[in-house]
């Protein structure tokens, strides 16, 4: 999958990544895809309560190891067509 987007969380100052991300799926246009990589349970925690559900469909979430210790995460997310009235 291609993604218009990609975010690295590892080895990243969080709070200002997860800003960063939520300015940017803001900023997409409806169908554009993002993809956000990461180790920290917590912080792919964090991403899913400040976003609003409305905002993006999940794609996929997949979980690899890395260096024989860490799991790294993988998220796609599409960006929604914006529902107006």
């Amino acid at each position: 999958m291609k993604a218009d987007y990609t975010f690295d969380f590892r080895g990243s100052i969080t709070s200002i990544t997860l800003l960063k991300v939520t300015q940017t799926v803001m900023q997409m246009a409806p169908n554009e895809i993002m993809e956000i990589q990461g180790f920290d349970p917590t912080t792919k925690q964090d991403l899913f309560r400040l976003l609003p559900a409305s905002a993006y469909e999940l794609l996929t979430e997949t979980a690899d190891k890395h260096d024989d210790s860490d799991e790294c995460y993988r998220i796609f997310l599409k960006k929604c067509a914006s529902k107006t009235g």
